[in-house]
C-alpha cells in the first residue's frame, strides 16, 4: 500500500512525484480554498478542530509552544492552531510557493505574521534542527509525500521528547452502502467540480486516487512505529471517511 500511493503521481507515471505535486498544488492553489469547502460540504472545518483539540489537550502545560504545520498548503490549520493554542509560535513549510502565497495573505490581513511564518521547502528534508517543536501537524498531506517513511522520520527527528504528531488525512470507509455512494462522490462529482473550478482535470483525478492508496488504520500507525513514535492512535470521523492520527517522541 505504502509504495502503492508513493507511485501515484498528478500527472504522469514517469518523474518526481514531490516535483508533480508543487506544479499540481500551484497550479489549483487559487480555487483550493472553495474546493476544500465544496468537496466536503464544509465538514472539514470540523475535522480541523478535532485535530487541533488533540494538540491543545497534550500542550496544555506548555506556556508557549513551537509548533510546525507541515505541507501547510494555504493555512487553514496553522491559522486554527493559532486559533486555539495562544500565545504560541507556528511554522509552516509547503512544497507550493502558490498555496504559500495565499496562506501568507490570510496571516497578513489578520495581522499575524509575527506569530505565523510560513516557507517553501521540502517535507522529506526538513530544514530545521532536531528537537526544535513540541509539536509538529499535517493535514491532508501525508498522502502527497513522495517517500512516507523518510518524511514521518523527519517529523520525528524534529519533535522534542515527548512531543506529539498529529496526521489528518481523508480516509475511505469501509461500510459497503457508504463506500457506494462516497465512490460515485469522489470518482465522478469531485473530478468534475474540480475541473470547472480550477480547469486542471488531472489534479483532482489524483485526489480520490491518493485516498484509495494512501495506508490507513493500523497500516498508517505501524509506518509511524518504524519511525520511532510511540502511544499511536487513530480516530475515524465521519463514517470513516478522515481520520484524525497522533503519536508521541518517547
Amino acid at each position: 500500500m505504502v509504495q502503492e500511493v508513493e507511485h501515484i503521481k498528478p500527472y504522469q507515471p514517469q518523474g518526481s512525484k514531490t516535483e508533480q505535486v508543487r506544479d499540481m498544488f500551484d497550479a489549483i492553489a487559487p480555487a483550493y480554498d472553495f474546493m476544500n469547502r465544496a468537496m466536503t460540504l464544509g465538514i472539514d472545518r470540523w475535522w480541523r478542530r478535532v485535530a487541533v483539540n488533540r494538540v491543545k489537550r497534550h500542550l496544555r502545560n506548555v506556556a508557549t509552544p513551537s509548533l510546525l504545520d507541515v505541507a501547510t498548503g494555504t493555512g487553514d490549520f496553522a491559522l486554527l492552531l493559532h486559533d486555539r493554542l495562544s500565545p504560541v509560535h507556528i511554522t509552516g513549510i509547503d512544497l507550493s510557493q502558490g498555496m504559500l502565497d495565499v496562506a501568507m495573505r490570510k496571516v497578513t490581513d489578520k495581522g499575524l505574521a509575527g506569530d505565523i511564518t510560513f516557507e517553501q521547502g521540502d517535507c522529506l528534508s526538513l530544514p530545521y534542527r532536531d528537537g526544535l517543536f513540541d509539536a509538529v501537524t499535517v493535514a491532508f498531506g501525508v498522502r502527497n509525500f513522495e517517500h512516507l517513511n523518510i518524511g514521518y522520520s523527519q517529523m520525528h527527528r524534529v519533535l522534542r521528547t515527548g512531543g506529539m504528531l498529529c496526521v489528518l488525512e481523508l480516509s475511505t470507509p469501509q461500510n459497503r452502502l457508504i463506500r457506494w455512494f462516497y465512490d460515485l462522490y469522489t470518482l465522478h462529482i469531485i473530478p468534475w467540480m474540480g475541473t470547472l473550478k480550477s480547469g486542471d482535470k488531472s489534479a483532482y483525478r489524483y485526489l480520490p486516487q491518493s485516498i484509495a492508496a494512501v495506508p490507513q488504520g493500523q497500516e498508517m500507525l505501524q509506518l509511524m512505529r518504524q519511525a520511532g513514535f510511540t502511544r499511536c492512535q487513530a480516530r475515524t470521523l465521519t463514517l470513516g471517511t478522515c481520520t484524525v492520527y497522533t503519536a508521541i517522541k518517547s
